[in-house]
């Protein structure tokens, strides 16, 4: 059972954003199996973004309205996957599985903040005690690529059907991977990265909730993951993670937690949205296609439909 209802009234409301979303974009060859996509509503009374005040037995137990359009569809994740990244270093921390520094904490930061692909290469290498490098030979790759998927193994362990088809064993890159990691990813590519929409919003949900890991990590989660959408500040900073994305089609009145992903085939976003006249709501997109990679205004109306819809989601 997915761990959301799916509601007839924000079906017919999704619906009507993606057939918007579809006529918008026609021109630009927008297909509609390159959208997948995943939107809960938080009711009152609010159970999320509360700083972890309801147990994780308790939190599971609340019911959450949603819909799902190709949520279940596997798709290459980008850097959204650096949310998976971020949640199992905390688990490890908790552990005591790895030690903090200095270093980690700088890469932790600057993975989710900055989307560093260089720092999400340390984090990978902390949480599976693996290195890039040269190919290796038969036996110690078989070792390497065990240890490579622990991330996997320990996603599988939570026991979440949502999570079932993911895999999350990639460094992400910006030129490629050479040597081991290449062979790695397979010659057809197809040991990459894939995520869900559902999966994803599943592993946020949770976050918000403040029961991943615990309610203190939750938060400090949740403080990387915060986006201003002030003017100023994102001229300044043109490579952020609103600019094209979810967060430039609300309003300034709006406050977000996201992150985002894009490559020269996809731009994705997963974001937890609250606005001062509506419920709370998560939304997360994954666009495909490289013609949809490059449109910037794609995942903006989006969100600005969604959040108009907002208006007319109350149960």
């Amino acid at each position: 059972m997915p761990f959301f209802s799916l509601d007839e009234r924000l079906t017919a409301l999704g619906n009507r954003v993606l057939e918007q979303t579809w006529e918008t974009f026609s021109h630009r060859g927008l297909a509609r199996n390159q959208l997948a996509l995943t939107w809960l509503v938080y009711d009152t009374p609010v159970f999320v973004n509360t700083g972890g005040a309801l147990s994780a037995e308790e939190f599971w137990k609340q019911s959450v309205r949603g819909f799902s359009y190709r949520g279940v569809e596997r798709l290459y994740p980008a850097s959204v996957v650096k949310l998976f990244y971020l949640v199992a270093v905390h688990e490890w921390l908790q552990s005591q599985m790895i030690a903090t520094s200095p270093e980690l904490d700088r890469a932790v930061r600057d993975m989710i903040v900055d989307s560093s692909n260089d720092a999400t290469g340390l984090v990978v290498d902390s949480l599976t005690g693996t290195t890039s490098g040269p190919e290796l030979p038969a036996g110690p790759f078989e070792t390497w690529q065990s240890q490579r998927n622990i991330v996997n193994r320990y996603y599988q362990s939570l026991g979440w059907v949502e999570l079932e088809s993911i895999n999350v064993n990639q460094k992400t890159w910006c030129d490629g991977p050479y040597g081991r990691e290449r062979a790695f990813l397979g010659e057809m590519l197809e040991n990459r990265n894939m995520l869900t929409t559902d999966a994803t919003a599943r592993l946020l949900h949770s976050i918000v909730g403040g029961v991943t890991v615990s309610a203190a990590r939750s938060q400090e989660m949740m403080g990387l993951l915060r986006r201003s959408l002030d003017p100023t500040e994102l001229a300044a900073h043109p490579e952020n993670q609103v600019t094209g994305f979810l967060g430039a089609g609300l309003p300034a009145t709006a406050r977000l937690w996201s992150k985002a992903g894009f490559t020269s085939t996809v731009r994705h976003d997963a974001a937890y949205i609250e606005l001062p006249d509506r419920a709370p709501y998560l939304l997360v997109v994954f666009a495909e296609g490289r013609h949809q990679s490059q449109n910037e205004e794609l995942l903006p109306l989006i969100s600005e439909l969604v959040a108009e819809a907002m208006k007319e989601a109350v149960a």
